[in-house]
């Protein structure tokens, strides 16, 4: 869980978005109490600077977990859409984004040993 996080290639579990999403939270939670009780004008610049990783590795983290359910990444960008892929479930097998991550048919070339000819 959580290889890559900051990667758009691949693809995610419904888990993996979900603590996703909560630590995406706690992280613009944390940063704005900061420039809040800070009083620094340049250090609350500098925690401003700070949420660019922080909306990155949602987009990011948003943009796998659009994989998995086989549409485009730019689908998160639809007003509510988030709803829609924390609860629909992964697409079943490889797709053009990658592997199943739960290994729902996966079918490797190993697999195939020893079953019958069609």
């Amino acid at each position: 869980m959580f290889r890559h996080p900051f990667s758009i290639k691949g693809r995610i579990t419904r888990t993996e978005f979900g603590l996703s999403l909560l630590i995406y939270t706690a992280g613009l939670l944390v940063i704005f109490m900061a420039i809040i009780f800070i009083d620094i004008e340049i250090f609350s610049q500098a925690l401003l600077i700070l949420l660019l990783p922080v909306y990155w590795f949602r987009i990011a983290q948003g943009v796998k977990r659009c994989h998995d359910t086989g549409v485009s990444g730019w689908y998160q960008f639809i007003p509510f859409y988030t709803f829609v892929i924390i609860f629909e479930s992964s697409k079943y097998g490889p797709n053009q984004y990658g592997p199943n991550p739960k290994g729902l048919g996966n079918v490797d070339e190993i697999d195939q040993i020893g079953s019958e000819l069609k």
